[in-house]
């Protein structure tokens, strides 16, 4: 290895100590976010009990920011394959590694980009946050998932600092729980993409 590079080690997922509570408090973060949006969802089916909610037409581009987001899950997978084992040497599993991951961050970057370029759509077709009740809700749900993901890419962001040898040692378990949080953020948004799109 030539001197002055560094390649970081990576040590074997275990689940004791701070890796353990930080498996936990991803699961916790998990629980509490799906009780926000579920009490989210609930006030939503109360309020269109009042019978003044208005139809949106979603901007197309909800959809390729769906596509987005799904995918970012596969290159965050290939990641975590590259990184945790395979015949490869190290270095190489490194390289693929962190540049499957930084895959995931753009399309991560891009997602929370789409989002926004859906709020302008519905800005234009004169849809604020105050306008009416479906309105209220999507910018609501969409607003709060994004914020989510942003905690996500930062998440991406300092894992790949790990990677990268500017912050160490790397642990597989920081990245196992990362990803999980990720997956997560998915799932959510297909949730909450089923929601819009069939009571809003």
């Amino acid at each position: 290895m030539a001197s002055g590079t560094y390649t970081p080690v990576v040590e074997p997922p275990r689940f004791a100590g701070p890796d353990r509570a930080s498996r936990s408090g991803i699961w916790v973060a998990i629980f509490a976010i799906s009780m926000s949006f579920a009490a989210f969802t609930s006030a939503m089916y109360v309020r269109q009990g009042a019978g003044d909610g208005v139809h949106l037409v979603l901007p197309s581009v909800i959809y390729a920011n769906t596509v987005a987001l799904l995918l970012s899950g596969l290159t965050l997978e290939k990641s975590r394959r590259c990184i945790a084992r395979g015949l490869m040497p190290e270095a190489v599993k490194l390289r693929q590694g962190i540049g499957w991951l930084v895959v995931t961050l753009i399309l991560g970057l891009a997602f929370v980009a789409g989002q926004y370029l859906v709020w302008q759509g519905l800005a234009a077709q004169g849809l604020y946050l105050a306008t009416n009740p479906s309105s209220s809700f999507f910018y609501v749900f969409t607003a709060v998932h994004a914020l989510h993901v942003l905690g996500g890419i930062t998440a991406i962001v300092y894992v790949l600092g790990r990677l990268a040898g500017m912050l160490r040692p790397f642990r597989q378990s920081l990245f196992d729980s990362m990803a999980i949080y990720w997956h997560f953020m998915g799932v959510l948004w297909l949730y909450l993409l089923f929601i819009i799109g069939t009571r809003l």
